[in-house]
């Protein structure tokens, strides 16, 4: 059977595609436009933030994201709400839904920050576990991981909340089923807070006390985080300079300008790079 002209050139095409493919396949690494913004919700999102993958910087891309209009934070052990973020200080508040607080107290499930993550605990954290068993490992006296001094102070004010019910427990009930958690955290080795291991039922979060430490009703619960601030570059303000929004690209995830008009630049949105 001769060999047409028609069969040569889908031979020549069939055996050059593989060699175009990863150049096709390399454009989908870029993000889109549309998928960067300036706030999820009422939230701003500054660099290095985003509101999904391709936006703000690359190391922060795993754990932030924009869902429904909710800026969410995620570790090995859940999603958290981003409730407020202080630009200025570098700081941020996690919600956690299961966490308990004075109004309400339920059983809890674990949190952890990674230790490879940009984020730490601020020094203002004050975990406190509620419903331990009296055979927790936290009331081991030779680990003194609980705060037996102002933190029977702060027992006593959650356990005097009405939510204290929604654990089993009465109003007033004793405190020897409560521990303020102070673990030794070295600076970079990232936390972990696993209840089941631990024997208790709930755990709260407090980074502030409202002015009044004696009204538990009054106490600001939910976890503050500070974040590395070292990012910024150059390149990032002469973006955001022209309009655009930093963000990241590429297998290698260099950084790119993420334009309003659909276009993404390696410098900003006034028509170079």
């Amino acid at each position: 059977m001769p060999f047409s002209t028609d069969s040569w050139l889908l031979t020549h095409i069939l055996l050059f595609l593989p060699l175009f493919h990863p150049l096709f396949a390399a454009t989908h690494t870029t993000p889109k436009n549309a998928t960067c913004h300036s706030t999820c919700g009422t939230l701003p999102v500054k660099f290095p933030f985003g509101t999904g993958f391709g936006c703000g910087h690359a190391d922060f891309a795993r754990y932030i994201r924009c869902s429904s209009g909710t800026l969410q934070f995620s570790t090995g052990t859940g999603v958290y709400t981003i409730s407020s973020i202080d630009y200025p200080s570098n700081t941020l508040i996690l919600t956690d839904p299961l966490m308990s607080n004075c109004s309400s107290m339920q059983n809890s499930g674990s949190f952890s920050l990674d230790s490879s993550s940009p984020f730490r605990l601020v020094a203002e954290d004050t975990f406190v576990l509620l419903g331990c068993s009296t055979t927790s490992p936290v009331f081991d006296q030779n680990e003194e991981l609980c705060n037996t001094g102002s933190g029977l102070h702060i027992c006593r004010g959650m356990y005097s909340c009405t939510g204290v019910t929604g654990i089993g427990l009465t109003p007033n009930a004793p405190i020897s089923t409560c521990c303020v958690y102070d673990p030794q955290i070295v600076l970079g080795s990232g936390f972990m807070l696993d209840l089941p291991k631990l024997q208790c039922s709930s755990y709260t979060a407090i980074y502030g006390y409202g002015g009044d430490e004696g009204n538990p009703m009054k106490w600001q619960f939910g976890i503050s985080l500070q974040y590395n601030d070292s990012y910024y570059t150059e390149a990032c303000r002469n973006c955001e300079d022209s309009g655009g929004l930093c963000g990241f690209a590429g297998l290698n995830e260099s950084f790119a300008c993420i334009c309003r008009n659909g276009v993404n630049t390696s410098n900003n949105c006034f028509g170079r790079g």
